[in-house]
């Protein structure tokens, strides 16, 4: 009987799926009852457990080892940004450590002291689970220099082999995962489509498929390559490095893909509300026998897969010896894949921002001039500051620093969940500038944590103090990362269509009005249905009620309980560089 141990492999969705739906061969370290070590692969474990190998096999898989007192990381795709505190908040590389997975949208699990839900489909199980996490491989070079370790040095090397191997064939299997999915879009939906045409439109098909025909015939050549220098007998002699970097500028047909994914979610969207669509994808689905994921899912996999390529890489890296002669290529590798994928993250938290801007501003009572969104696409910070006239007079406001413009609110009296506009500040002629403590010259008064606005057109002057002199410095270091942001979108590009933007101030208003449908007579919206609790902490969590949306092109946040926008936009990740 074969006993489990805290395993040294692990599974990413990819290879978990493809092992349930096809049965694959990818092999982990158990210890049997003498305390050896095999090699057994999951197949053979599927075997000994045919539930494996069911719809949700993989899902079970992992929370059997859980259950059994193993410890599941997962690795960040990508940033999470939540106004919910039942949400874990994160970025791209961050560990997660996965608590509970029985629920297939979203999974219970910790970062440092916090335990809360996350989005299943934002991750990707770590390939090599060390048992101790953090600097295990540090540890493992130490021991290599240290010649007073009472471990072999060979068995470290091994060892190190070993988790390379792991790193490679989880590449290659995930890459050939890739292909099957993107075959299966290309002759299971977009073929089918073609042939309807009284149901779509050639404009259509451009907007849901994009150009994922060029990705897919791109990606083959690119698995091509990469099998001509997968070593298949001693895996961890692969030198891939190089395919990456032979491939680097053909990776740019991503953007494009990526770009046009809000678009293709939006009119799945309006073509799902009507059953004939819905029932036709279902229909394309069944006859190409592909795995029960949506239409959605599956054209989420292309913008998955670019995201996940540096982190591969970076654990490829983290393994691979600088003697190795592959070293250089897969260092290079990593940063041309991780600029890629940066690149297309950060449209995407660009992307979500505008949405949440647009929600933000429509909250605001009185608002006076153009939308925020006419010059701003991200807010840097916010908080409450008390500014100052020249005669002395002063008001404290609630600011909220953009791109391009400062603007305040005041709160309301009675309502301190209720905001009034104010005004703005075009930040694009201001400078700041440090207060020292003690009587200030342009105001002839005694100040405290102040700083100022200085334009540089009429060498006019605003003051604004804060309570704490650390609250100054990030006001202070806020203002140098918004002049900061500015420069590199113009450097980069960093454009959001005017479309997009008043498109997101048109949902935000429509939303509004529908919330205030959905008052109660006291004002305050109508509270959700009763949740089940989380089956493994019994405590006042629940569930998120809505999966994961793909309104973005890397993962759009899920849906969110409806609040006043400006109690939470303070929680929002400033811009940090």
């Amino acid at each position: 009987m074969v006993a489990k141990r805290e395993m040294t492999r692990f599974w990413s969705l990819e290879s978990l799926q493809m092992v349930a739906a096809d049965g694959g061969s990818e092999s982990s370290a158990l210890v049997d009852d003498n305390g050896s070590e095999e090699d057994y692969s999951f197949e053979e474990l599927c075997q000994a457990n045919p539930r494996y190998l069911q719809p949700g096999g993989e899902q079970l898989a992992i929370n059997e080892l859980i259950g059994d007192g193993s410890t599941v990381y997962a690795e960040a795709l990508w940033d999470h940004v939540t106004m919910d505190d039942q949400e874990l908040t994160f970025k791209a590389g961050d560990v997660i450590r996965v608590l509970d997975a029985s629920n297939k949208d979203w999974w219970w699990g910790m970062i440092e002291d916090t335990e809360a839900w996350f989005p299943a489909s934002f991750v990707r199980l770590r390939v090599n689970q060390e048992d101790c996490v953090a600097g295990s491989v540090e540890s493992t070079q130490d021991e290599e220099q240290d010649p007073s370790s009472s471990k072999p040095r060979h068995k470290s090397s091994e060892n190190k082999d070993q988790m390379r191997t792991n790193v490679i064939k989880e590449i290659m299997n995930t890459e050939r995962v890739y292909i099957k999915h993107l075959r299966d879009i290309c002759e299971g939906y977009i073929r089918q489509c073609k042939k309807h045409t009284g149901m779509f439109t050639e404009a259509q098909l451009g907007t849901i498929f994009g150009n994922i025909e060029e990705i897919y015939k791109f990606q083959r050549k690119f698995l091509k390559d990469l099998e001509k220098q997968y070593n298949k007998e001693e895996a961890h002699l692969s030198e891939i490095g190089s395919c990456f970097l032979q491939h680097q500028e053909g990776f740019a047909i991503y953007s494009e893909y990526c770009n046009n994914h809000p678009s293709a979610c939006a009119e799945l969207s309006r073509l799902m509300k009507h059953s004939r669509y819905r029932h036709f994808f279902e229909a394309c689905r069944l006859l190409q026998q592909m795995i029960d994921i949506a239409i959605d899912g599956f054209l989420l996999t292309p913008v998955q897969k670019i995201c996940k390529y540096p982190l591969q890489l970076a654990e490829l890296l983290k393994y691979t010896t600088a003697e190795h002669s592959d070293y250089e290529n897969i260092m290079a590798a990593y940063e041309a894949m991780k600029n890629v994928a940066c690149l297309i993250n950060e449209r995407k938290r660009r992307l979500e921002s505008i949405d949440k801007i647009a929600h933000w501003q429509v909250s605001i009572v009185g608002w006076e001039g153009d939308d925020v969104l006419g010059r701003s696409s991200e807010l840097i910070h916010s908080g409450e500051l008390i500014r100052t006239s020249k005669q002395g007079k002063t008001q404290q406001r609630t600011f909220f620093l953009f791109d391009h413009q400062l603007i305040y609110c005041k709160k309301d009296i009675l309502r301190r969940d209720m905001l009034y506009y104010k005004g703005r500040v075009d930040m694009d002629q201001m400078e700041a500038v440090d207060a020292e403590d003690g009587k200030d010259k342009d105001f002839n008064i005694n100040v405290k944590n102040a700083f100022k606005l200085r334009s540089r057109a009429t060498e006019e002057v605003s003051l604004f103090c804060t309570r704490k002199p650390e609250e100054k410095q990030r006001w202070l270091q806020a203002c140098r990362d918004e002049r900061k942001r500015v420069q590199e979108d113009e450097e980069m590009g960093m454009e959001i269509s005017e479309t997009r933007k008043k498109q997101a101030i048109v949902n935000a208003r429509q939303s509004r009005r529908g919330k205030m449908k959905g008052m109660s007579y006291s004002g305050c919206p109508v509270p959700p249905p009763h949740q089940s609790l989380h089956p493994l902490h019994q405590r006042h969590v629940t569930v998120p009620t809505s999966l994961p949306q793909q309104q973005v092109f890397s993962l759009a946040e899920p849906k969110r309980k409806h609040g006043p926008f400006w109690q939470t936009i303070t929680k929002l990740t400033p811009f940090k560089k």
